[in-house]
């Protein structure tokens, strides 16, 4: 049984705590938020907490002996400096996407694991969900990939307040923020994982007054195809997510959880549907926690270090390829200097 600390106490973090729970292979340990009060209220919506570690000092949790790993989800800028310190101090990190602000900062913190001998994993949980690893499978067998068409697309509450000229966190460049790192990055995980790395990479976005994308549009040069991906945060799409074959349409549902995979093939004048998909799990976040735990509690496993060497190689190239479209379509962020 693994003991987990996190950091920060919103609505992604309990969902994250309740996965791992109900993996069955963690046990929370620890809490850090800025507030003691809201670190503890946080504690007290889980059973059996009463020796859990509280507390608003960083170090401490750091350093406890109570804690085997910990599930980092603050700010987007804040993620490096927070992962650093807990590498240092001998604890596994999970860090909720992006990892990182930037491809150095990623490159940086994964030497740094490998030095200290700890697992750092990026929390980009779809591509550890069955769905995901479905299209993954079907693809592999295929070589007529003609283009492909990704889309994820979500409103943001947190845009009111930057339409009341305020600069919420994830809408900020001090922070790291923007449509790219909030929701591109599953679009971009996906197109790496499926199609390789692409030749080129090219970002073409809308900017809001805070100075971040609010919606953008991918493209992806592959030598045969191209791939195009749109998001963005202060408008929604019903779009679903095509991939196009030679022979027919591979038609997904979504992109951060695929509960529907369709094929439509081809055949002289009429089509075939086939479906894929299998039950989504209830929690999404329960595949991710398993597969960072088996790393975890397998260290010379074989199959299980050729997972987690695939994911740090997959992270290391979504990076390089998110700070290049950021870079060359002049968005830029505080930690980039």
């Amino acid at each position: 049984m693994l003991n987990l600390g996190i950091v920060g106490t919103n609505w992604i973090t309990h969902q994250f705590v309740e996965a791992a729970l109900a993996s069955g292979a963690y046990q929370l340990k620890g809490v850090y938020s800025r507030s003691v009060k809201k670190a503890q209220k946080f504690s007290d919506h889980y059973e059996n907490q009463e020796e859990s570690l509280i507390t608003d000092q960083l170090e401490t949790l750091f350093h406890s002996d109570q804690i085997d790993v910990l599930y980092i989800a603050s700010p987007n800028s804040l993620h490096y400096q927070q992962a650093e310190q807990a590498i240092r101090a001998g604890k596994h990190v999970i860090v909720e996407k992006p990892m990182a602000s930037n491809s150095t900062e990623l490159n940086e913190l994964v030497e740094l694991a490998e030095e200290k001998e700890v697992f750092i994993f990026e929390a980009a949980r779809h591509i550890h969900e069955e769905n995901f690893k479905k299209v993954t499978s079907l693809l592999k067998t295929r070589d007529d990939v003609v283009g492909a068409n990704l889309t994820f697309m979500k409103y943001s509450s947190r845009y009111d307040a930057v339409l009341r000229g305020e600069e919420p966190n994830i809408f900020s460049p001090k922070y790291s923020g923007g449509a790219l790192m909030d929701l591109g990055v599953y679009l971009v995980y996906a197109a790496i994982s499926w199609f390789g790395y692409p030749e080129d990479a090219l970002y073409f976005n809308q900017k809001l007054t805070t100075g971040v994308d609010g919606i953008g549009m991918m493209i992806f040069r592959y030598p045969t195809f191209d791939v195009t991906m749109q998001t963005g945060k202060h408008a929604d799409s019903q779009l679903p997510s095509e991939i196009y074959l030679s022979d027919g349409t591979l038609i997904l549902d979504a992109i951060n959880s695929i509960e529907k995979i369709t094929m439509i093939e081809r055949e002289k004048d009429k089509k075939v549907v086939i479906e894929h998909a299998t039950d989504v799990l209830e929690n999404p976040m329960v595949a991710e926690a398993l597969a960072f735990s088996q790393v975890i509690n397998h260290p010379l496993g074989v199959e299980e270090q050729k997972n987690y060497q695939e994911w740090i190689q997959l992270a290391k190239d979504v990076h390089e390829v998110m700070t290049h479209m950021r870079k060359t379509s002049d968005i830029l962020f505080e930690a980039d200097q």
